[in-house]
């Protein structure tokens, strides 16, 4: 039937008649080449006036309003609106992105600015604070941002004259800006008395820092430093728009349509009136407002205008009467009438700016224009070619002539706008429909009669074809419906039986079935504007709005087809055409408005696709497919559909634990004020994991350098020795990893998380240190990653809705580009090995080639048939060479973006491959590893993973042959294969298999027993298997069983010959522990059995509690159910029995806890005193006195969901939600008790267990699927070994009170008291002032004031008076003592001291007693330190009081600068609201710390020379007083504060930190520390 896919065809964009005059200026100019670019809708055009010729740039997604060329005139930048507006760098030679430049501005970009070098580009936002931003553009990044002002912007630009000096102007005001480190500092224009304050539109900078600039007025504002010099008064008769600086002066234009070119002092040359021009269309300037000048280029003796009304005209200076209208377009208003010739190339349109339009498609040209008195709204032009309709806005409508625009006539029969007319085939009736819901017929012949009137709407009309035989007439109205009439009469024709025959001479309707395809599947029947069918090719063209022209297959029956989509009009499309030949599509955009012509080229073959033109593929590749799901894709395979459903989102997150524990803290107060219980003495350590992420992951599983495995489960990276059998484990991350990726060098590991703002890290899998965290940019997790062939650089996608991709530089920690990768998820990322700028991404329905462009990515989709969902890519051989493992089994063969050929590989997904120096390796669903060569012409051997060869030094057992391959590596003459169940199994080339790791599969491990006297415990997990696992040193699965459903417990009987299992179905077995047969089974409950334990002793009777709220208890010996115990409300958690067992206590999922006696059942009640005396045989519960301590303090959010005693009654281990595990001290009395805390499970931990002699615990974690063995470490032979994490919930306040000047320190609120506008309120006077006039005789006899007598003299005279000098400060009392430490220090070994006051860093010789200062802080200096590394003498940092962290010139700022010169060296700017507290230098002296005092007492780390922040983190909750870097370290600073010490590290660019723990020495309390220093290790 109807082919779904998109059309081969494809239409490449050859016009575009326009210019974008209207809200925007200066955006013309000549490039190097002599070429003209500007920009209209969202294109950039580049314009070629000798050869007539246009080449684009089709970079931007909406509206383009600023532009910017760089000083070697080849590159230019362009901004768009939007909300996440970027900003494109391309070169105008190639029309290639250089550089994306994205995430700062919101709302659109205003103005761009080059510097003089071209290094630096400075951008203007459109949000409401007019955010300034300065770029290093070629690598993307942000080297500072400042609010600009309150009022919009209107231009910027770099003092050419003065490094990092800029000039802002905008809505009554101008701004002289300096940049210094990451600060941009403001001063605001003085107008003084010389000007009015006004507005000011347009600038330029001269030198001797003179700038010039335009006013709203019509005058020139010349200003000298940042006062107001003079001013030019009438250089125009009203606004000045734009003005252009370049060797020989400035040219100016205005709103009174002049050019003026001035020379270098401002002396006027001469005045160009474009009001005089023939060309300039003198007849509409009657009801328009004149011409209008928004922007110049002057260029030797060429000038370039272009006006607000869409024109573009060139001056030769010496024949400057004869302006040469280059470019018009259509002016204000919106653009909707669209006809085409029917015999010629040409196009007719027409517009709400009232003027009627005829361009000429081959020439490219305007060719006549003619005003009406009304908007146009609709155009037809008569099927011979003579006559030209217009519809009005009005409601009526006019025929002209086309040959000389003469009117025939005018008729005016309806009040709303006519909104579409159309001639019939035979050329006798015009059919005009309005939005009064009618047709009108109207014979041609009989000067326009009105004949007939179709009246069946009862909405406007938006649409309307004649039959070919012009009998009848279909339309189209606003409220989506299709009517039928019979013409001339206007009857509706209601039997659709005589339209099935009716055959349509064009088609532009939106409705009918012939179109129900232009439909995406979901959307508003009014946002598709046009279409129009091109009966011969079979293709249909569309416009809507949201500025999308698209190529279908004609007719197009079912939602949703395929199309391919094109970009260029930002906004909407009104009207779309095929020319009457069919070579062009002409497409005009509403608000843009704007004419763009399209080539269409029909279908060619593939080879020479291969050659297309670079401006070609260009505009190719944004023609997307479409968005809908395809039919035609085959069924996707089970696993991969489960795998794309899985979205690791989490209730609560571990980065949000700090917030609510301080949340739940205010309720808790009373309770924390009691002593409570120490954390238990011993410890844990990790010791072994059974298990293997397979069933989610892919190519997560690698040899080191030493041979060693590397491999992630759960939230650990495990590093496993195959000689030793053991594990080492790096335990940075805090949730589930997700992908893994190995250095080119083998040395370094890099691991990615789920979170809510997720990390990845790098670390060193020898040192098991992490060298790099990476975070910030990806929510919700990290898919996958990607180290390139040099390992410098780092790819990783996130998990987010678009799957965004970063590259970063990994060391640094730094994001190099980053960008949307696809709506779909993204399996594979990999970097291209010969060029580190380009990679590839490839996922469900799609595969992309990547192409680095500073700060962005630009994609492309690979062109195939149809799309295939892709599960792995390698690059081959040579740059261009890519393979791709498909879902169905077939590897795809590309050559740079383009299919080659594809090769069957496997039945079913190929889920992992791996390139080597001569052909590849695979592996698939089908459990078969197969080797090709380099080209995979042939397949050189398969390996299948059975039963049958496995080897007998196996670690386990493999659960079924062929499992799904997941993973595949290669190394030390063995291939390492990871499956779906979670075995790692080593090939050896000959054939034979070692089983080394293996896990449960995928599902929740629930049940866990450990054996009475064995070193063995056993498993029961959702997967539907049970197993048998030895502790010992072996570390294997000893034996394993299918189950019929899944279980949720497990108990071995006292004497460990039994073990009873309970099922997810509410039935139970007990099998033999060493054959796993069965001995007896159960099924008397309908909901999940949850816990099930044999009595202590002989094992007489089981206890079975289920999810129905009943224990049953069954005699082992008999086989009988002999009681139950009945009385709980809620499904039953945990259970167990006392010594003698003769007692049962059961807790319930709500909370509660009741007892039982066995074997009857009978409920007791026993008050609470009473139970801790009872002799529990074992303790699993987690209600009770005896452990009420163990729920945390946020307990309405996390469940404690297992516990476990020590057989020696002394530790109470625990599980919980959060995928922790803590040990207390039992019994647990009192809430909140201190634990021990350790993180590896990363979701919830189901279960804990001891062994039967205590040396290790168990533990399984749910959604993980592993199980963990711990070993216990008792209090003597733990070395002091830095303990992972030891903490309480609450950090107790029972350490005595503070000092009371801490108190009051910690209490003072620094709110900033100089604002920028009104400097400081005045109360009291000022030090400096109070010093000026003491009486003479106190005076000191050196002063370096003037002499009185003179200063007198000159305030006396009696002309003009001279305005006060400037106060010079001589002398401060006074040393900011009271809240501040360590500011005051030796400099130039003892002769000056340091220190600060006020706002004012001073330095005291103490030889001659002289001052002197540092005065460009703002308000007060809280702390000063001094830079101790020779090659930064007398460097000093001082940080100070500020306001709201947002960057502007009152938020806090650090001032780097040398104590000798006063000289500022840097200003970092920073986001610690309030102010800065502490500073300190690392060892080289390259690094800056700093202490903020905002609520969460951020540390920020600084590159202070460049500006730039290297690392940022909450610090504390609670005030911190200092934090200083080791003397030997740039990596390692220790913070300390209120009741805290920590101990900190620089990894790349993330902050981690270990608390310091007090446990080591006896009855130690956490205090308050205020200062710290290092010694030297004895």
């Amino acid at each position: 039937m109807a082919d779904r896919t998109a059309p081969n065809c494809h239409l490449r964009l050859e016009w575009v008649y326009g210019y974008r005059g209207h809200q925007c200026r200066n955006n013309l100019y000549y490039t190097a080449a002599k070429e003209i670019v500007y920009f209209v809708a969202g294109v950039g055009v580049v314009y070629n006036t000798r050869e007539h010729k246009q080449k684009f740039y089709l970079g931007h997604n909406d509206d383009i309003i600023s532009l910017a060329l760089h000083p070697e005139r080849v590159l230019v930048a362009t901004g768009q609106v939007g909300k996440e507006p970027y900003i494109c760098v391309w070169d105008s030679y190639t029309v290639q992105t250089v550089s994306i430049l994205k995430d700062v501005h919101t709302h659109g970009i205003a103005c761009l600015a080059f510097d003089l070098e071209g290094q630096c580009l400075v951008s203007v936002g459109l949000d409401s604070k007019n955010t300034i931003c300065v770029w290093d553009w070629r690598r993307g990044k942000v080297l500072a941002a400042a609010p600009g002002h309150t009022d919009r912007i209107f231009d910027i630009s770099w003092d050419l004259y003065q490094p990092s000096k800029l000039v802002s102007c905008g809505v009554k005001h101008i701004k002289f800006w300096s940049l210094c480190g990451n600060a941009l500092t403001p001063k605001r224009g003085v107008f003084g008395k010389t000007g009015d304050l006004q507005t000011i539109l347009c600038l330029a900078c001269a030198k001797d820092e003179v700038t010039y600039s335009g006013a709203l007025n019509g005058d020139i504002y010349v200003w000298k430093g940042i006062n107001l010099m003079r001013t030019v008064q009438g250089a125009h008769g009203s606004g000045i728009f734009s003005m252009n600086a370049c060797e020989e002066g400035f040219a100016t234009g205005g709103r009174d349509g002049c050019v003026r070119l001035w020379d270098l002092n401002f002396k006027p040359i001469t005045v160009i009136d474009l009001r005089e021009t023939d060309q300039g269309y003198k007849v509409r300037r009657e009801n328009s407002r004149g011409l209008s000048v928004r922007s110049v280029c002057w260029r030797g003796d060429h000038i370039l205008v272009g006006t607000q009304d869409s024109e573009i005209f060139e001056v030769v200076v010496h024949d400057r009467t004869k302006p040469f209208l280059i470019m018009q377009g259509h002016c204000e208003g919106e653009l909707w009438a669209l006809a085409v010739h029917p015999s010629k190339p040409l196009a007719m349109t027409g517009s709400d700016d009232r003027s009627v339009r005829i361009w000429s498609l081959i020439d490219h040209a305007l060719i006549a224009r003619c005003n009406m008195e009304e908007p146009i709204r609709c155009a037809a032009v008569s099927t011979d070619g003579i006559h030209l309709a217009l519809g009005m806005k009005d409601g009526s409508f006019t025929v002209l002539r086309v040959r000389d625009m003469t009117e025939v006539v005018h008729i005016k029969d309806r009040k709303e706008a006519i909104h579409e007319l159309k001639y019939s085939p035979d050329g006798a009736h015009l059919a005009v429909g309005s939005n009064d819901n009618s047709v009108d017929i109207y014979s041609v012949v009989q000067r326009y009669k009105k004949v007939g009137e179709c009246i069946g709407s009862n909405s406007f009309i938006t649409h309307m074809d004649w039959s070919t035989d012009s009998k009848f007439l279909q339309t189209n109205d606003g409220s989506g419906r299709r009517l039928l009439y019979r013409m001339p009469s206007g009857k509706e024709v209601t039997n659709r039986e005589e339209l099935k025959l009716v055959q349509w001479a064009s088609w532009t309707c939106v409705l009918g079935p012939e179109v129900n395809g232009i439909w995406p599947k979901y959307s508003d029947i009014n946002d598709i504007n046009s279409v129009d069918a091109n009966f011969n090719n079979q293709v249909l063209v569309t416009a809507d709005d949201y500025g999308l022209v698209k190529l279908l297959r004609y007719p197009c029956i079912k939602k949703g087809a395929k199309c391919k989509k094109y970009l260029g009009h930002s906004a909407h499309i009104t009207n779309v055409r095929w020319s009457h030949d069919y070579q062009w599509v002409i497409t005009i955009g509403g608000a843009d408005h704007s004419v763009f012509q399209w080539k269409f080229v029909p279908e060619r073959k593939s080879k020479e696709a291969l050659h297309i033109a670079p401006q070609e593929t260009l505009a190719d590749s944004n023609s997307e497919e479409s968005d809908s799901d395809q039919s035609d894709v085959p069924e996707m395979d089970s696993e991969i559909e489960q795998e794309t459903q899985l979205t690791y989102r989490r209730q609560v997150y571990k980065e949000d634990l700090p917030q609510l524990k301080e949340q739940c803290k205010e309720k808790h107060r009373a309770t924390s004020m009691k002593k409570r219980e120490r954390a238990p003495g011993s410890g844990l350590k990790l010791h072994f994991i059974h298990g293997y992420r397979g069933y989610d992951c892919r190519s997560n599983l690698f040899y080191t350098q030493t041979g060693e495995i590397v491999y992630h489960v759960a939230a650990v990276g495990i590093v496993y020795n195959r000689q030793q059998n053991t594990q080492r484990f790096y335990m940075g991350h805090d949730d589930d990893i997700l992908c893994l990726a190995i250095h080119p060098l083998k040395d370094f590991i890099a691991t990615g998380q789920v979170g809510r703002d997720s990390s990845i890290h790098i670390w060193d899998a020898e040192t098991l240190k992490p060298m790099s965290v990476l975070k910030g940019f990806h929510q919700l997790g990290v898919c996958t990653l990607d180290f390139s062939a040099d390992g410098k650089r780092l790819a990783s996608v996130g998990l987010d809705d678009n799957h965004t991709i970063v590259l970063w530089d990994w060391r640094k920690g730094e994001k190099l580009s980053a960008m949307c990768g696809s709506k779909e998820k993204v399996f594979v990322v990999k970097i291209n090995p010969y060029l580190p700028d380009k990679l590839i991404t490839a996922g469900v329905k799609h595969m992309k080639f990547w192409q680095k462009a500073g700060g962005g990515l630009i994609g492309r989709k690979g062109s195939m048939g149809k799309t295939e969902t892709m599960m792995c890519a390698v690059y081959g051989w040579s740059e261009e060479m890519v393979f791709s493992g498909t879902c169905t089994g077939d590897i795809c063969i590309w050559r740079d973006m383009f299919l080659m050929k594809t090769v069957k590989a496997h039945d079913g997904p190929v889920f992992s491959m791996h390139a080597l120096e001569k052909g590849f390796v695979t592996g698939g669903k089908d459990g078969i590893v197969a080797l090709w060569d380099d080209t995979f012409e042939r397949c050189l051997k398969t390996y299948a993973i059975k039963r049958a060869v496995l080897a007998p030094g196996s670690k386990g057992l493999l659960l079924e042959d062929n499992p799904s391959i997941r993973a595949i590596s290669l190394g030390h003459g063995h291939i390492l294969v990871g499956t779906k169940n979670g075995e790692i199994l080593e090939v050896d080339k000959s054939g034979p298999i070692t089983l080394l790791v293996q896990g449960h599969m995928e599902g929740e491990v629930w049940g866990l027993a450990t054996h009475p006297h064995l070193p063995l415990c056993a498993t029961v997990s959702d997967d539907r298997t049970l197993r048998i696992w030895d502790l010992s040193p072996s570390h294997c699965m000893l034996a394993v069983r299918k189950l019929r459903k899944g279980g949720r417990c497990c108990c071995f009987s006292p004497d460990g010959k039994a073990l009873a299992v309970g099922l997810n179905d509410g039935s139970f077995l007990i099998v033999n522990a060493d054959t796993l047969e069965d001995l007896v089974s159960f099924h008397h409950r309908k909901d999940i059995i949850t816990d099930i334990k044999f009595s202590p002793g002989s094992g007489k009777y089981l206890a079975v509690a289920s999810g129905d709220t009943f224990v049953d208890i069954y005699n082992v010996m008999s086989s009988k159910r002999v009681g139950v115990c009945k009385g709980c409300l809620n499904s039953i958690t945990h259970l167990d029995w006392d010594r003698r067992g003769k007692l049962l206590q059961v807790n319930t999922s709500a909370k509660e806890q009741f007892f039982f006696e066995a074997p009857r059942g009978k409920q007791q009640t026993i008050p609470a005193a009473e139970v801790e005396k009872i002799d529990w045989s074992m303790w699993t519960c987690v209600l009770g006195t005896s452990v009420e301590g163990v729920w945390p303090v946020i307990s309405e959010i996390t469940e404690v969901t297992s516990a476990c005693l020590s057989n020696d009654k002394k530790v109470l281990a625990t599980g919980d939600d959060l995928g922790y595990i803590k040990l207390f001290r039992y019994p647990v009395k009192g809430k909140f008790a201190k634990f021990k805390r350790y993180v590896a499970h990363s979701t919830h931990v189901t279960n804990v267990r001891w062994t039967h002699e205590d040396s290790l615990l168990v533990t399984a974690g749910g959604g993980d699927t592993c199980l963990m063995i711990w070993a216990h470490e008792p209090e003597t032979h733990r070395e002091l070994r830095q303990c992972d994490s030891e903490e309480s919930d609450i950090e107790s306040e029972d350490d005595g009170g503070y000092d009371s000047d801490v108190t009051k320190e910690n209490e003072i609120n620094y709110t900033i008291k100089a604002l920028s506008t009104n400097m400081r309120p005045m109360t009291g006077v000022k030090p400096h002032l109070q010093l000026k006039e003491p009486s003479v005789d106190e005076r000191p006899p050196v002063s370096r004031a003037l002499p009185q007598p003179e200063k007198l003299q000159t305030n006396n005279v009696g002309k003009k008076k001279r305005p006060i000098d400037d106060l010079v400060l001589e002398l401060v009392f006074g040393y900011r003592g009271n809240d501040c430490r360590n500011n005051v220090h030796y400099l130039n070994e003892g002769a000056d001291i340091i220190y600060h006051t006020a706002s004012v860093g001073i330095v005291l010789n103490l030889t001659t007693s002289c001052q002197s200062f540092y005065v460009e802080h703002s308000d007060d200096i809280l702390c000063l330190t001094i830079n101790q590394h020779p090659k930064f003498p007398n460097v000093v940092a001082t940080g100070q009081v500020g306001d709201a962290g947002d960057m502007s010139a009152t938020s806090p700022s650090i001032h780097v600068w040398d104590a000798m010169t006063k000289q500022t060296l840097s200003v970092l700017r920073c986001f610690h609201s309030s102010g800065v507290c502490s500073v300190s230098f690392s060892a080289t002296g390259k690094l800056l710390l700093s202490v903020g005092l905002d609520s969460e007492h951020t540390l920020t780390i600084w590159k202070w020379q460049e500006g730039a922040k290297v690392a940022s983190r909450i610090g504390h909750t609670q005030r911190i007083f200092v934090a200083e870097f080791r003397p030997d370290s740039d990596t390692h600073f220790v913070s300390v504060g209120i009741k805290h010490v920590r101990f900190w590290t620089l990894a790349g660019r993330a902050l981690l930190s270990k608390k310091g723990v007090l446990s080591s020495i006896e009855d130690a309390h956490m205090q308050t520390m205020l200062s710290v220093a290092f010694g030297a290790v004895p």
